[in-house]
């Protein structure tokens, strides 16, 4: 994940008091406190979520991954693992699918809607996923209650289509039209397994460092893709991501995305934050989301409160910290991102601290 911006000057660190939990947060359902973890999920760390108050937990289903070749057969077992560790600790699960195989395109980027082939798999797919993990999933009935392995029943209704495809780090040509294309396609298709299932774009990376074909900002690019004609019946919601050098920047973006819904006469639409976050690092002028220990706590902090605060008027539906553990060699600002250090131990940063203050959770099972 490539996150350099142009570096924004440092600001003095400020001093900042140990606040009350909003009483917004209290109105709230625990599912709007999200988090996308970077690693395996254990059964430690689900149970570490729940008492943080976190509800929700956004995981990558990848088509290449579970279909790495023409064979129709799906190998269900990584999602079947996440999913089941989730239910246990009645997590619900959001999932974005993406990636498109070797056997559809040169690369994983490439959305798969230039031919019938590539159409065909991947609505096959995600039919497949939804058959698997729908309310009358596969998955749950080889799990109910009596089996030898029983799992609660806490099946998917929500399905986020592909992931920053405004980034050509995840869709590359970066294309309004080629998305709404696919968008269309997926919603049939997830439509036709789960009649009530619910639909969201691909969370948008607020404000790439791109242009072309490479990236378009948020903005502009959910614009472009409400001027495709009768669009607004294939979504539910939109999806966000508003990496910013400070919380100023991510109301900014987070109000400009919402206006851009309400200019199109969309009002129905939630808004979701599906990632947001800063590093622990302080490399402001290396890597523009990294602003140190003291830095993350305050921008955490600011995001959240604001959030909280504006919930109802945005119809802000859910906010994802990325991410759970640091973890190196992924992405510029993976190796500080975390509420926890990187490792299987749980040596906690003081911004999980801040977080559970926010979410009236506790720091600790």
């Amino acid at each position: 994940m490539r996150r350099k911006l142009p570096a924004a000057p440092l600001l003095a660190c400020l001093a900042v008091a140990m606040l009350a939990v909003p009483s917004a947060a209290g109105a709230v359902p625990r599912s709007f406190f999200g988090i996308v973890p970077q690693t395996r999920v254990t059964e430690a760390d689900a149970k570490y979520m729940r008492a943080g108050h976190i509800g929700s937990i956004r995981v990558s289903i990848q088509w290449s991954a579970i279909q790495p070749s023409p064979d129709p057969a799906y190998n269900w077992s990584d999602v079947d693992q996440v999913v089941s560790i989730a239910a246990r600790q009645r997590l619900r699960v959001l999932p974005f699918v993406y990636s498109s195989p070797g056997w559809v395109a040169r690369k994983f980027t490439t959305l798969p809607v230039d031919n019938g082939r590539g159409r065909r798999a991947w609505a096959a797919f995600l039919r497949a996923a939804v058959e698997r993990y729908g309310p009358r999933g596969t998955f749950w009935r080889e799990h109910r209650a009596g089996s030898a392995d029983p799992v609660p029943k806490m099946p998917l209704r929500e399905w986020q289509v592909w992931n920053e495809a405004n980034f050509f780090y995840f869709a590359y040509p970066v294309s309004p039209i080629r998305y709404a294309r696919l968008l269309k396609s997926s919603y049939r298709a997830i439509k036709a397994a789960d009649p009530g299932a619910r639909i969201l774009l691909s969370g948008l990376f607020g404000d790439p460092d791109e242009g072309g074909k490479r990236g378009m900002s948020a903005v502009d690019f959910l614009s472009a893709l409400y001027r495709v004609r009768g669009i607004k019946r294939y979504f539910d919601d939109v999806a966000l991501h508003p990496y910013a050098f400070h919380v100023k920047n991510l109301e900014e973006m987070i109000e400009q995305t919402r206006r851009v819904i309400v200019r199109n006469h969309d009002p129905g639409a939630g808004l979701n934050v599906t990632e947001m976050g800063w590093g622990s690092q302080n490399d402001p002028n290396i890597v523009a989301f990294e602003q140190g220990i003291r830095g993350q706590v305050r921008e955490l902090r600011g995001a959240y409160q604001y959030m909280l605060r504006n919930r109802r008027r945005l119809n802000l539906k859910g906010a994802y910290w990325f991410s759970w553990r640091d973890v190196t060699g992924s992405c510029d600002f993976c190796d500080s991102v975390g509420f926890f250090h990187r490792g299987s131990q749980f040596k906690p940063k003081p911004a999980w601290k801040a977080f559970v203050r926010l979410t009236g959770g506790r720091p600790r099972p």
